[in-house]
């Protein structure tokens, strides 16, 4: 039951795809992909993983501590894979996918019935008040060797859903000064860019992995409040942002335009220089791309996910370019699971690349799909066609309680009574 971090390169599970996969196959069924036994026969199969293997403070032979999960773990065994690290937003995001099985799964029979009991135990096993090391914040994790790490998640950036579900929680529920600690970073992120205002992130992913579950349409924190939008409409401008950039093209990488663009945190050429149009232009591996915010790095390398993932803010620009690279591109960089995971037109063919290859006349292309990057594209799509994560989230009480924690009002959230 557990998902690789990347295929068909070999590696270790990623428990952040695991939140995506349980994700999916909610969505398989809804598109008749596979029936719904054997999609809550999959689901099972993972939840009773994770909550059979062993926690503990032990270095090896442990799945996780305090009811969260390390990054990455063994494929054979369910367990710490090398010295990774146990990441509270990489289990918000595991549990993410969780909780909207558990509102999926609302049947009478046994194995839905066991899908949210399970849900239940691991949801409520996550000791988030643990995780405030240096509180009201949320520390990025932990480490048997060394303990917690130096950094805690101050926003804005992918880590709002770590807070949502710790404000949420029923059993180690943070309280709503970690809110106030993590928006109280927000004005150094508030800027405009490409005349978009907005609270910027450099990479797309850093806008998308909370929406792919919360329909943020119409709420509002105190924080967007006093700006007049809401974080659906944030992630909106960022979007409008970036393809403002790929138009402008101020570094000239090639084919960059109205229609291609999208980036974001994917796999790239590898870590080296190149001659381009007579310049040295540094190149990198898997890295956080990204061009509306800090850390802002872009070596011409295009995600498809950055695209993809951001149909259900902005289809009118989207759909065209999803369809424009595909019939440009797809011979090269569309293959058996759809889009590989980027590629570079502007990269060297005749350098060494040690994350994929390159093809002679085109540039470089990924060999292998990410599932981080997989389970958006996925559960964006459909939220764009039908909105079922949205709307089924909307019913889970853990994810209700955050947001209301949070000091969230308006759109859905005050018709619930959850």
């Amino acid at each position: 039951g557990l998902m690789p971090d990347r295929y068909p390169s070999r590696s270790a599970a990623s428990v952040a795809a695991m939140g995506f996969a349980l994700t999916a196959y909610p969505i398989g069924v809804e598109r008749g992909y596979v029936d719904r036994r054997a999609a809550a026969q999959r689901v099972l199969t993972t939840l009773r993983t994770l909550y059979r293997t062993p926690q503990g403070p032990e270095a090896r032979g442990r799945s996780g501590y305090r009811g969260f999960y390390y990054h990455f773990l063994e494929m054979r065994t369910g367990t710490r894979a090398g010295h990774s690290e146990l990441s509270t937003v990489d289990t918000a995001l595991l549990m993410a996918g969780v909780l909207f099985c558990q509102s999926y799964f609302d049947r009478d029979d046994r194995d839905e019935q066991e899908i949210r009991l399970l849900a239940e135990v691991l949801n409520g096993r996550v000791d988030w008040q643990w995780a405030q090391v240096r509180y009201p914040s949320i520390c990025h994790g932990w480490k048997p060797e060394d303990g917690f790490l130096k950094w805690d998640w101050r926003g804005y950036n992918e880590a709002m859903l770590v807070y949502l579900l710790a404000l949420g929680s029923p059993t180690y529920p943070v309280d709503a000064s970690a809110w106030d600690a993590w928006t109280g970073t927000y004005d150094r992120s508030w800027s405009v860019h490409y005349g978009q205002p907005h609270l910027a992130f450099a990479p797309l992913f850093g806008h998308q992995y909370c929406q792919t579950w919360v329909d943020f349409r119409g709420l509002q924190d105190a924080y967007l409040r006093a700006r007049g939008i809401d974080y659906f409409e944030n992630n909106r401008r960022a979007v409008y942002a970036q393809r403002a950039y790929a138009i402008a093209n101020p570094q000239a990488w090639r084919d960059y335009g109205a229609n291609v663009w999208g980036i974001t945190a994917c796999d790239g050429p590898g870590n080296t220089t190149c001659s381009y149009r007579g310049e040295t232009r540094t190149f990198r591996g898997y890295w956080a791309r990204g061009v509306s915010g800090p850390g802002e790095f872009d070596d011409g390398t295009l995600a498809p996910t950055a695209l993809i993932a951001s149909i259900a803010a902005a289809p009118e620009i989207v759909v065209p370019a999803m369809h424009e690279m595909r019939q440009r591109f797809g011979r090269h960089v569309y293959a058996h699971y759809g889009f590989l995971d980027a590629f570079n037109p502007s990269f060297d063919a005749a350098a060494k690349a040690p994350h994929g290859h390159c093809v002679p006349g085109f540039g470089w292309v990924a060999k292998d799909y990410i599932g981080i990057d997989q389970g958006p594209i996925v559960a964006m799509i459909e939220n764009y066609r039908s909105e079922l994560v949205w709307r089924t989230m909307q019913g889970n009480p853990h994810l209700v309680r955050g947001l209301r924690r949070a000091g969230f009002t308006g759109g859905w959230l005050t018709q619930r009574r959850v």
